[in-house]
């Protein structure tokens, strides 16, 4: 993907409309309107057969007479015509095209997919972009541009705002105006034809103009493009998404209208959360996440004091904000002494005898504004405050818009930050005005600010979970992947036995109680005398997802007369609950005494959006004693490591993490062997542990079930691209020592912090092109932490050791046709033929991902860089203006 063709495609110098008339309720009068007000300064360029002029301006009958080639053309035209004029436009050179929806709701179904099937053949020829089709169109107020449908304009801002929805579009674009909000981009999705979410993200990551980004999602094409691009652009901005189709009759009307597959909304929040965006829940939240993002500045903590002139007001925010998760400052001994002081003789309502102020910081109902503001100084000078909520009631005798000028005028040098709420009807009109003027955001309820200011949090600590350095897997876990291939090729397709599915669980190291299975009565009865009793007795069958719920398990059984009574009296029990159901045989296990153990259920399933998913939650058979509850398990998608596990956990909800009695690493170990065996055997398609018994021993598997589906490949349908395990290599260098070379991974950030410890003060500086004394922590979270769609990074690790030894790294360029790299290998260790094995190793892979060059610089100090690079069949060139060697070889 070229980023230069959507710059210029969304901020362009010169417009063609397509097909544009001036028939009243078409769109040509509008874009015309739109495009003028806007104040674009470059050539309009109307085209159509049949008319000489529109809104005065001279038209022209087809492309090839256009007097200059446009940077955007607008389709207004019937969509017959579409593709023919998508292919003369991109042959033209044009950057992109808004493709708007005219005539297209009146099209057969496979009248519509043929002609945008024959679009999309064209834009893909000529490489020109698409925007749509059923577009809305497009504005950056910055450039001047308003390429859009819309009824009114919008101001420059940083927010970026994408939808697929047209009702948001204008309603979004209309309340911004009226409470003076801009935006850097504002962009109408339509079907996606060509391109949808990614690459716009993307484009929006690369953007300096550019601060936060807005989006409205009905549905995902591609997955693991918006994946990566999410993750990319949320590592550097605040990405905020509202999601419809929360319910199944939500879900089943977008998959009337939609292009492609709806997949599930827990699945949609998993991924959210894995990208590191923040989802909210409805159109007001979103406004909300307007205003906070367009007007705070960056939240570096979450320490929250409020200011409100009112104890109860302040009582019921409190309670809200507490609930909500949020975490209250506490004030220090100088700060709680500097706020008494001020009052003296006019304490304030929540400072008690003995003068000790508490959070609230309640003022009286009729603090003048010089308290206020007073207060607040005091409070944006604290320590151990990150954040400040002011509050404000009306009162007959203190004037609020004056409170509000004193707020705005003490909090308009902090950098932290300032948010308000000013109750009332004339109360708060008055003080928007002054905060929007002052650019702090203001709210109409105490309600609203709290929420706002929790959105932010919660995106701040989904930030801060994704750069968590996650535990190493033990190093005894290595699973039998021998074993587990012989079952999948044993078993073609469809549900696996039960006995395949235990022995692909022990090949896995996932502990499970001893089970055997029986064909009939007697036969059971004989494998309970050999197990020891007493045992367990179930129904084998393959669609029984819970075989408790039908009657179909008979615990504690004592004696073979027993075993042998339930087995003849087991069928009809369950045939009388579910008569269709088949009847396979028996299930006998030995009774596993855990009393104490919680138990579980773990899920592998797949998602027609994001490929296969993990879930964890109560086991089916506890459902009906908490018909209050929710039981909806918590989803994640693969692959794991044991951080991520544990956030699942935790979402789960379905144990306490600090409680001695169950084994909660043992459990998170579980999920990553559940991650790792769908990984490994990407022929499966769902798994099931169901129950999972988790106490201060472990945990123990009471059943399972696994299916195989012949022609299917989860790691292809992975929405992550996971550990590219086939690219590890040992190799040898000259001392004769063995080495391992792989990708490195999260679990890599101890080792590398002890790699750079060891790197020369010159061999630092040849690296990062600057002496540094140490690396900031977010920047080794961004060495370690890659993403293996985008970019790769070769470690060489003395396995002996446990030590780093060298890298290299690569970056791809987003149309993958060039790879940036750097290499630096440890000071001690040079000489020694490493660096040329991991700058080869470099080199094959970006071949074989099919980049067409790999560059990189070095300092012209560098000369062992440049000698080495020139062995490797770089072409080397002096950069004298940057005092650096420019390397590059074409692959």
């Amino acid at each position: 993907m070229n980023l230069a063709h959507l710059h210029t495609m969304f901020r362009p110098t010169s417009i063609a409309l397509v097909g544009a008339t001036e028939e009243e309720g078409t769109p040509g009068p509008v874009l015309l309107k739109n495009i003028r007000e806007s104040q674009f300064i470059g050539p309009i360029l109307p085209i159509h057969e049949r008319l000489t002029e529109l809104g005065g301006l001279p038209v022209f009958k087809n492309i090839d007479t256009l007097p200059t080639t446009p940077d955007l053309a607008i389709l207004c035209s019937e969509p017959e015509s579409l593709p023919q004029y998508i292919r003369a436009l991109g042959q033209r050179g044009v950057a992109g095209a808004v493709v708007l929806g005219c005539g297209f709701s009146e099209l057969l179904p496979e009248d519509k997919a043929r002609i945008e099937n024959d679009m999309l053949i064209a834009s893909r020829e000529t490489g020109m972009r698409l925007l749509g089709p059923g577009s809305m169109g497009f504005l950056t107020p910055r450039a001047g541009v308003n390429a859009s449908l819309a009824h009114c304009d919008a101001q420059p801002g940083r927010i970026a705002f994408v939808t697929q929805s047209d009702a948001l579009f204008t309603t979004i674009l209309d309340w911004a105006q009226s409470n003076q909000l801009g935006f850097s981009n504002f962009i109408s999705l339509g079907d996606k034809l060509d391109f949808g979410f990614g690459t716009v993200l993307d484009y929006l990551n690369a953007d300096p103009e550019t601060r936060a980004i807005l989006l409205y999602v009905e549905d995902i094409k591609n997955a693991r493009h918006f994946m990566s691009a999410a993750r990319a652009a949320s590592r550097s901005k605040p990405v905020i998404v509202l999601k419809a189709g929360r319910t199944e009759q939500a879900r089943k009307e977008l998959a009337r209208i939609a292009s492609g597959p709806i997949g599930l909304d827990a699945v949609y929040d998993a991924a959210f959360r894995r990208a590191g965006m923040l989802r909210v829940s409805d159109t007001e939240a979103l406004f909300d996440s307007v205003e906070t993002l367009a007007r705070t500045k960056p939240l570096k903590g979450e320490r929250l004091a409020i200011l409100v002139n009112g104890l109860s007001p302040g009582l019921l925010t409190l309670d809200r904000f507490i609930e909500g998760g949020g975490k209250l400052a506490e004030l220090s001994d100088e700060t709680k002494a500097a706020l008494s002081d001020l009052y003296g003789d006019a304490p304030m309502l929540n400072c008690r005898a003995d003068g000790c102020v508490g959070n609230p910081i309640t003022l009286s109902p009729n603090a003048p504004p010089e308290r206020y503001a007073q207060a607040v100084k005091i409070l944006l000078k604290a320590k151990g405050i990150d954040a400040l909520l002011v509050m404000h009631f009306p009162s007959a005798l203190a004037d609020g818009r004056e409170i509000a000028k004193a707020v705005a005028k003490a909090a308009k040098r902090t950098r932290r930050l300032v948010f308000c709420s000013w109750i009332g009807g004339a109360n708060a009109d008055q003080a928007q005005e002054i905060f929007n003027a002052a650019g702090l955001p203001i709210y109409a309820t105490s309600d609203k600010a709290i929420r706002a200011y929790l959105n932010l949090v919660h995106y701040r600590r989904n930030q801060e979970l994704l750069v968590q350095t996650p535990a190493s897997l033990p190093s005894e876990f290595e699973p039998d992947l021998d074993a587990a291939q012989r079952v999948i090729a044993t078993h073609g397709t469809g549900q696996l036995p039960l006995a395949a599915v235990l022995e692909l669980l022990r090949a896995y190291r996932i502990p499970i109680i001893e089970t055997r299975t029986a064909s009939t009565p007697d036969e059971a009865a004989s494998i309970a005398q050999e197990l020891g009793f007493p045992v367990a007795l179930k129904i084998l069958s393959p669609d029984l997802a819970c075989k408790s719920r039908v009657g179909g398990v008979i615990l504690d059984l004592d004696s073979a007369e027993a075993v042998k009574a339930a087995a003849k009296s087991l069928p009809n029990r369950v045939l009388n609950e579910a008569p269709h159901c088949a009847i396979q045989g028996y299930i006998v296990q030995r009774m596993g005494r855990r009393p104490k153990a919680r138990e579980l259920a773990l899920h592998v399933d797949y998602d027609p959006v994001f490929g296969p998913y993990i879930s964890c939650g109560r086991a089916r058979v506890l459902a009906p004693l908490f018909p209050s509850q929710s039981h909806s398990p918590a989803v994640a998608l693969p692959p794991l490591n044991m951080a991520l596990a544990r956030e699942l956990v935790t979402r789960a909800a379905v144990l306490p993490l600090d409680d001695s009695r169950f084994d909660i690493s043992a459990l998170c170990l579980t999920l990553c062997k559940l991650s790792q065996l769908l990984l490994d055997l990407p022929t499966l398609q769902h798994i099931q542990i169901d129950p999972l018994c988790v106490d201060d021993h472990g945990v123990l598997a009471l059943d399972a079930s696994a299916s195989l589906l012949a022609d299917f490949d989860a790691s292809d349908a992975l929405a992550i691209r996971p550990y590219p395990r086939e690219l590890e290599q040992l190799i040898q260098i000259r001392s004769g020592k063995t080495l391992l070379i792989r990708p490195i991974t999260p679990e890599d950030e101890p080792a590398h912090w002890d790699f750079i410890a060891k790197l020369s003060a010159e061999d630092l500086r040849f690296r990062f092109f600057g002496l540094i004394q140490t690396l900031p922590r977010a920047e080794m979270i961004r060495l370690t932490q890659i993403d293996y769609d985008r970019e790769m990074a070769f470690i060489a690790i003395d396995r002996e050791a446990s030590e780093t030894l060298g890298v290299v790294r690569g970056s791809t360029s987003l149309d993958n046709q060039e790879m940036e790299f750097a290499i630096i290998i440890r000071s001690d260790i040079k000489r020694q033929g490493l660096g040329r094995i991991l700058l080869q190793k470099l080199i094959d892979y970006a071949a074989a991902r099919g980049c067409a060059r790999i560059i990189g610089q070095t300092l012209i100090d560098n000369s062992a860089m440049a000698a080495l690079a020139t062995a490797l069949g770089f072409t080397v060139s002096r950069n004298y203006d940057d005092g650096v060697f420019e390397l590059s070889r074409d692959l």
